[in-house]
């Protein structure tokens, strides 16, 4: 449960890939992508994450025009304080009247009078993230924005901000491999709040022969299933706050991913893989 009324299946989907290459345009197959965000649905899915910044802004438009009208339960989370000059470049931009203009344009691209989750991409090192924040804030105040999330926080930082809003979800880098968000999960844990981790496959150019990824990987292969099931597995069995969203743009490995809600780990596995 999000924000204490938002109930959703603990596997989202990242619409993050069905941009086009480098997160820039539309997808090489438009109907393709369509036709997969549907699916998803169909699967059971009913959390599906974009940002303004993805395409930018066709990431968004693409959901729209899949999905809406939205069946009753699916919850659409998107991201603002981003902005793509290029397809290289991320720039953090947390001005309040960039916030609010970013808002309501995904509220436009969307065609919803509410965001769902209104997550804080990342924070702007020129402007304090208390007025950024302040921004969707007042935001929420006015209706526009049904429940406030932060991405790519520290724990100081997630503390600063819950001062600010009430904070409902972190959306930080987290898989086997990569826990250096351990303490804010550790605070999601405890205080209710919803744990959506990014990069949830552990993707590296070179397979180490050791660590915490080569024993999941060997986990997998005893269990009969892939890498990406077991990577996803093993995120719904390390905490009930995660809720993984795992994208694709391949049909076959969608169905895959969703597969693994039924792999979990044992504790033992769990203290095996380390």
């Amino acid at each position: 449960v999000i924000g204490g009324d938002l109930t959703v299946n603990r596997l989202g989907f990242g619409a993050m890939r069905l941009s086009g290459p480098g997160i820039w345009g539309d997808p090489p197959d438009r109907d393709a992508a369509l036709r997969l965000l549907q699916r998803a649905v169909e699967l059971g899915v009913n959390f599906i994450d974009t940002a303004d910044a993805y395409g930018p802004e066709t990431n968004e438009r693409l959901i729209a025009d899949a999905l809406h009208p939205y069946p009753p339960g699916l919850v659409i989370a998107t991201k603002g304080g981003i902005v793509r000059p290029s397809a290289e470049r991320w720039d953090r931009d947390g001005r309040p009247s960039h916030l609010r203009a970013a808002c309501e344009s995904s509220l436009r691209r969307l065609r919803v009078d509410c965001i769902d989750l209104y997550q804080f991409h990342s924070i702007d090192p020129l402007v304090p993230l208390e007025e950024s924040l302040g921004e969707v804030a007042r935001l929420q105040r006015e209706g526009k924005i049904r429940h406030v999330g932060v991405s790519n926080f520290t724990s100081g930082e997630l503390a600063r901000a819950r001062r600010v809003v009430n904070v409902v979800s972190v959306q930080n880098r987290y898989n086997v491999s990569d826990r250096t968000s351990d303490a804010v999960l550790a605070t999601c844990e405890r205080d209710g709040i919803a744990f959506i981790p990014w990069s949830p496959l552990s993707q590296s150019p070179r397979e180490p022969r050791e660590g915490p990824r080569a024993r999941l990987a060997v986990w997998a292969q005893a269990q009969g299933v892939s890498f990406a099931q077991a990577a996803v597995a093993w995120l719904l069995a390390r905490s009930p706050a995660m809720l993984p969203i795992p994208g694709t743009s391949n049909l076959r490995h969608l169905e895959e991913n969703l597969a693994a809600v039924g792999r979990a780990p044992s504790a033992a596995d769990l203290a095996t893989i380390g």
